[in-house]
């Protein structure tokens, strides 16, 4: 026999993650939006939108910054620079520490399993970057007559 999956309630995750020790607060100046902090690591969530033309069930948080360091207390982004990874947030850009990184996928998997969204392979592998700029990908994401010249098609230089 099937067995029926129950979806949390908005109310019913954020006192689920009161319960695990996050620090659940919201987001000064922006309406609908929880920063769930814990262990120097936090993530923004919003309530979402309800699908009434669907019968679908769902889970009812959604995420509005996805989970990172707390830099000068703001969720900071993983930039990877192909030689090191960096956390950066709107005002500072800080080397990303094992500690940190630890402390994020520790984060994130715990709150993905509060609120019933589901945990990919490769992430649960490690914490994946937001944004990759390695020098050889960069302008990748331009369009074919815009990107810059590769180094390898060139012309020799004479001297």
């Amino acid at each position: 026999m099937r067995t029926k999956v129950h979806f949390l309630t908005f109310d019913e995750v954020f006192s689920a993650l009161r319960s695990l020790a996050f620090d659940v607060k919201e987001v000064p100046g922006v309406a609908n939006e929880i920063l769930v902090r814990k262990d120097g690591a936090g993530a923004i969530l919003a309530h979402a939108a309800a699908r009434s033309e669907k019968k679908v069930p769902q889970v009812a948080v959604t995420w509005v910054e996805r989970p990172g360091f707390l830099v000068g207390g703001e969720v900071a982004t993983l930039l990877d620079r192909g030689y090191q990874k960096f956390w950066k947030s709107s005002r500072l850009e800080v080397p990303a520490t094992a500690d940190s990184l630890q402390a994020v996928h520790r984060f994130a998997e715990e709150l993905r399993e509060v609120i019933g969204e589901p945990s990919l392979y490769n992430e649960s592998l490690g914490t994946t970057s937001d944004s990759y700029l390695y020098d050889r990908v960069k302008g990748r994401d331009l369009p074919l007559a815009e990107r810059p010249t590769p180094a390898w098609e060139l012309p020799p230089k004479t001297t």
